[in-house]
């Protein structure tokens, strides 16, 4: 897996921070978040670095529950969400392509919780993301 960029604590996240990082693909992280705030106007975004990765993450945060992290890249930011068993069969049902599919069934476990992960690169990720994400806001 690629390594995250923001690596500094002293240097808090910001927009343009981000997307001289992250540069054309800045498009995509504008279209997720303006989706995400429309769909869940309640939901909370906050940057937060973390020492035991020495990382900034971006998290978006709903009714307390965590729908998804997002990890900063060279050109790219990725895009991580975490589920328990019980999200398998709906997971299975959703539209979401085979290989996203065949990646959580199959994907290492932390304790007892499963990543999906997607890295951007175009339209298409993002409009899985969101699909992912309504998963996640559904199960209680």
């Amino acid at each position: 897996m690629e390594p995250l960029v923001l690596k500094d604590k002293s240097v808090y996240p910001h927009d343009d921070l981000v997307f001289s990082v992250i540069g054309k693909n800045s498009i995509y992280w504008k279209s997720l978040l303006a989706s995400v705030r429309e769909t869940y106007p309640l939901s909370e975004e906050v940057w937060n670095y973390y020492n035991d990765g020495k990382n900034w993450l971006f998290r978006v945060i709903l009714k307390k529950k965590t729908l998804f992290w997002i990890g900063v890249l060279e050109n790219t930011f990725r895009i991580t969400f975490y589920f328990g068993d019980k999200a398998e069969p709906l997971i299975e049902k959703s539209g979401l392509p085979d290989d996203i599919k065949s990646a959580f069934k199959d994907g290492q476990r932390f304790g007892k919780f499963r990543p999906i992960t997607i890295k951007v690169e175009g339209q298409e990720d993002i409009d899985h993301a969101l699909l992912i994400a309504g998963i996640k806001a559904a199960i209680k």
